[in-house]
């Protein structure tokens, strides 16, 4: 999947919306901001002053030959697609993706921004264009988003395991440390020390045991660094709605590295299997051993999949399994943090338990299954 795959319709996007001055900046900058909390007829305006002033090329465009439609609207984050008539009557589309707020309290903007220029040019998700005070600009994909119930066709898994494959062998420079432990208490950091304006909020918050988390991150923490698992530039956040698909073409396609990091292989695997339940955190989903072998045999190795040994299979099984475990500890501390800082109507609390009550129901089945792997 290379990066000139990606469809930004008759134009070069690149040329077309690029440094009009001749500045050699790989991506255009402005000061501007766009309110998150406008409607979208509202913010329109807005949104077309934000690209005239990026892309100095389409500064005397007609407003009229600007179209704005809301692409989508997550719990974090809000995408919009932009197209632009322009004199020579060809049309160029861009994507515009306004941070969710207070999201910067959670994500570091600027290991974002640098891994996304390594990944486009290794053909991952869209080419960054421009950045603004509160969102970043990025060459528009041709290709609808996937749903939960996508991932768990054995065609696309495969396909997801193949492309996971080729995204961790991306070097991204800077350290290489993997950063799950170290977000994982800077979580529990921020998420023990929450107040609540909410009086029935700050009673629900103050139900949970930050003691019982505390000691369940570091007796997940000392198993998991006992398997040994590789250390490789992950997604981190590897959700059906991070993925997309040209159907007509066939292509796949991983977006929003705003999560991304070095991290553990297992991590960014077990995470993944945790998304299958959705956002509803449906975990009768939660893919079977024999699934979860479909995923790794494309994985491990892409070309011969049913060249894997079954002691390669049953050691990748153990390994993301095990950090699986780890996977509901971070979000579910993400979660009160949004509970908290988040103005998007989705009940943050409640995913907190959800997560965190998955964690416990399979904790020790997958750690005594650890524990019986290194035994061996």
């Amino acid at each position: 999947m290379g990066a000139e795959e990606i469809d930004n319709g008759s134009v070069d996007v690149e040329e077309s919306v690029g440094n009009g001055d001749g500045n050699t900046e790989s991506y255009q900058l402005s000061t501007l901001s766009v309110d998150h909390y406008l409607p979208l007829p509202a913010m329109i305006p807005r949104i077309i002053e934000l690209c005239k002033d990026l892309f100095k090329q389409w500064s005397e465009v007609d407003d009229s030959r600007f179209s704005v439609e809301m692409v989508s609207g997550g719990i974090t984050n809000q995408l919009l697609k932009v197209t632009v008539e322009e004199e020579n009557g060809s049309n160029v589309s861009i994507t515009v993706r306004l941070y969710g707020p207070n999201t910067d309290y959670v994500i570091n903007r600027d290991r974002e921004l640098q891994a996304i220029k390594y990944l486009s040019d290794a053909g991952f998700g869209a080419e960054l264009l421009g950045v603004f005070k509160n969102g970043m600009v990025q060459s528009f994909i041709h290709a609808r988003t996937l749903e939960p119930s996508d991932i768990r066709k054995p065609e696309l898994a495969a396909e997801i395991a193949k492309q996971l494959n080729k995204f961790h062998k991306v070097y991204i420079p800077g350290s290489t440390e993997p950063q799950l432990w170290n977000e994982i208490l800077k979580c529990y950091g921020k998420a023990s020390a929450l107040q609540f304006d909410d009086t029935e909020k700050q009673c629900i918050f103050d139900s949970i045991s930050f003691t019982e988390i505390h000691n369940e991150i570091l007796e997940i923490k000392e198993l998991t660094s006992l398997l040994d698992a590789p250390v490789v530039f992950s997604h981190n956040d590897l959700l059906s709605g991070n993925l997309m698909l040209n159907e007509e073409e066939e292509r796949l396609y991983f977006i929003d590295f705003e999560y991304g990091s070095y991290n553990y292989r297992g991590f960014d695997i077990g995470n993944h299997f945790n998304e299958y339940a959705g956002y509803d955190c449906d975990f009768s989903c939660y893919p079977s051993k024999e699934e979860q072998y479909h995923f790794f045999r494309h994985y491990l190795q892409p070309e011969e999949p049913d060249e894997v040994s079954q002691e390669d299979l049953e050691a990748l099984y153990v390994e993301s399994n095990t950090f699986m475990l780890a996977s509901h500890l971070y979000w579910a501390l993400w979660a009160l943090i949004q509970a908290r800082m988040s103005p998007i109507d989705f009940d943050y609390l409640r995913y907190f338990f959800l997560r965190y009550n998955e964690y416990k129901k399979n904790k020790e089945k997958y750690c005594s299954l650890a524990r019986s792997f290194l035994a061996q």
